[in-house]
């Protein structure tokens, strides 16, 4: 089945979008063209009230004006200039001014910018991307890095506009490569979130006590089976006092809330006045999913109350889970707004994010390289230098240096995670 994927982007770019689309297998593009971009945030809402879009690509002058409005849920990616378009620019700055060697760049990211022009020896001033840059802010840069001369280099129309009098200008611009590398990561992280919603889940549910046990299974059997939010489960007896639950990760996810609360636990104490315990398991088979749900079983039993814990075959354990609405506590990994708002800002998902606080409290403030980064995570090493570039876009990794790893082999950068660092900035409780 082909992936829907809404693209928004402005006139200029739509050609180079299309050229990096034409050579992508397995999607279908919805297009939203604006003019300016005080008409993006309308072509959003169309692109969005269309049935089926399972993400979004979204041009860099459109990203700016509408980057509040993308639900939360829905994957993105934004297409910006990348290393290859800035080193093109001072190949062309190095032909059009040869003699200049200094360059007041703007909105690359700050390690592309480190990146290219230390590689090609280009001294520099640097106004790495932000979200929300006034133009008149980065005009200004410029100006002041400029008293001593040098060439501008940007990737946006307007400040090369306005400077273009004042000194020599470069102006960059998206190529194919980079929007197409975007859209088959987001392409990848689509399917590989369908897969996710597939895969198979088990939840396993104890009456805890009660005078007559087997009545109060009974009781809690129809309670699940009355549950609209369980339609297309599968429910079965196990053993005297508890249920087995089979149904995809996707259903089991609805039905909890992002495994927020599990309504019958409350029905329950209501109905009979007995106390349940609830683990739900995600495994790769049946036989994993019921043994980790009896895992997350046996410890919502060690709580005082009804509860449930949720244990995915990665290590991830979710709880408690209350029966009455209180917002879920995470054991290892924090699944806030906030958190919510960052994996979608940097294109990651919350459970990648979640993953890198806990890496980060492991590693105890120590840089490490990409191919480290991706050894722990379990990724291969391109994967790690996509993420290094990914983190640093949004400031969540910092540069500390290089490393020789052997007398003859090349130095790798060093990069220390800032991720639960700017969480906790943010006032997200990450424990």
């Amino acid at each position: 089945m082909s992936v829907v994927i809404g693209v928004l982007v402005h006139t200029r770019h739509q050609e180079v979008f299309r050229q990096a689309a034409s050579t992508v297998s397995g999607v279908t593009l919805r297009w939203a063209i604006c003019g300016e971009p005080a008409q993006a945030g309308d072509r959003l809402r169309e692109l969005l009230a269309s049935p089926g879009v399972n993400g979004l690509l979204i041009g860099p002058r459109s990203y700016e004006a509408v980057r509040g409005e993308v639900p939360e849920d829905l994957p993105m990616a934004v297409a910006r200039p990348s290393s290859l378009e800035l080193a093109l620019a001072v190949a062309r700055m190095r032909s059009d001014y040869p003699e200049h060697r200094r360059a007041s760049i703007d909105t690359f990211d700050h390690h592309v910018i480190q990146e290219v022009a230390t590689t090609l020896g280009v001294r520099h001033s640097a106004l790495p991307y932000a979200t929300g840059q006034p133009i008149a802010e980065i005009v200004d840069h410029h100006r002041a890095a400029l008293r001593n001369g040098g060439v501008v280099i940007t990737p946006r129309l307007e400040v090369a506009e306005a400077l273009r009098a004042e000194a020599p200008v470069v102006d960059t611009d998206l190529l194919a490569a980079s929007v197409r590398a975007e859209l088959q990561d987001l392409l990848l992280r689509v399917k590989a979130g369908q897969a996710e919603d597939s895969r198979f889940a088990a939840g396993v549910f104890q009456v805890r006590d009660g005078e007559d046990v087997e009545r109060a299974r009974a009781g809690l059997r129809e309670i699940l089976l009355q549950d609209p939010h369980l339609a297309g489960s599968w429910v079965e007896n196990r053993g005297k006092r508890g249920l087995v639950l089979f149904a995809h990760k996707a259903l089991l996810e609805r039905a909890t809330a992002g495994w927020q609360v599990v309504p019958a636990l409350q029905q329950a104490e209501r109905s009979m006045d007995v106390r349940i315990a609830a683990g739900f398991g995600l495994g790769a088979s049946v036989r994993a999913g019921i043994s980790l749900a009896e895992r997350a079983a046996v410890r919502a039993e060690a709580e005082p109350h009804s509860c449930g814990f949720v244990i995915e075959d990665s290590g991830i354990i979710i709880g408690p889970i209350g029966g009455g609405g209180r917002r879920t506590e995470f054991a290892y990994r924090d699944h806030s707004a906030e958190l919510e708002r960052t994996a979608r800002e940097v294109g990651l998902s919350p459970t990648t994010l979640s993953r890198l606080v806990s890496l980060e409290r492991e590693l105890g403030g120590r840089a490490v390289s990409p191919s480290e980064l991706a050894t722990l995570l379990g990724i291969t090493d391109p994967s790690g230098r996509r993420l290094i570039r990914k983190l640093g876009t949004a400031e969540l990794v910092t540069s500390e240096g290089s490393a020789q790893p052997t007398r003859r082999g090349r130095p790798t950068r060093l990069y220390r995670l800032r991720v639960g660092e700017a969480l906790g900035q943010s006032g997200t409780a990450l424990d």
